[in-house]
């Protein structure tokens, strides 16, 4: 069963309010690893990041592309916490698939205050290069009472 309605719009709420979401990846012996990460999104269920192919996650994305998502707002009071929980298959965007994951990061990033992005940013070679998850699900916090359960929620 999933929740839809409000629950819908919690979820887009939160991924649009936050900017940061953390990345859950495994080395391929299945050593875990986080990593906050600035991200862009589109339609919800599309990720997209920039990072260096050597940073420990993108290594790890690499061996094993099956990757863990949460978003949600760390500045709220104890106890009322709500996030955003995806599993997704995650990937190093190149060629033809750079232009529209390169387009909605760099039009969040100068609407957040930062730079604009160009294909030219993240081409093979430079130091930083496009990621994109793709959210499979979406799941919250029932907040019924119990604890951490988490409900599934249709977007569509």
């Amino acid at each position: 069963m999933s929740a839809t309605g409000p629950a819908a719009q919690t979820v887009r709420d939160i991924i649009d309010v936050n900017r940061y979401l953390v990345l859950a990846t495994a080395d391929a012996a299945g050593r875990p690893w986080v990593s906050p990460v600035y991200f862009a999104h589109a339609g919800f269920a599309e990720f997209f990041w920039v990072s260096s192919p050597d940073a420990t996650h993108s290594r790890n994305i690499a061996a094993r592309p099956e990757v863990g998502i949460v978003v949600f707002d760390s500045q709220v009071a104890i106890g009322t916490g709500q996030g955003v929980y995806m599993p997704a298959i995650a990937k190093l965007l190149e060629g033809d698939e750079i232009a529209r994951g390169i387009e909605a990061f760099s039009r969040r990033s100068v609407a957040h205050g930062g730079h604009e992005w160009t294909s030219e940013d993240v081409r093979p070679g430079a130091a930083l290069r496009l990621y994109r998850a793709g959210a499979d699900s979406h799941w919250i916090l029932a907040k019924d009472g119990q604890p951490d359960l988490r409900i599934p929620v249709r977007l569509t």
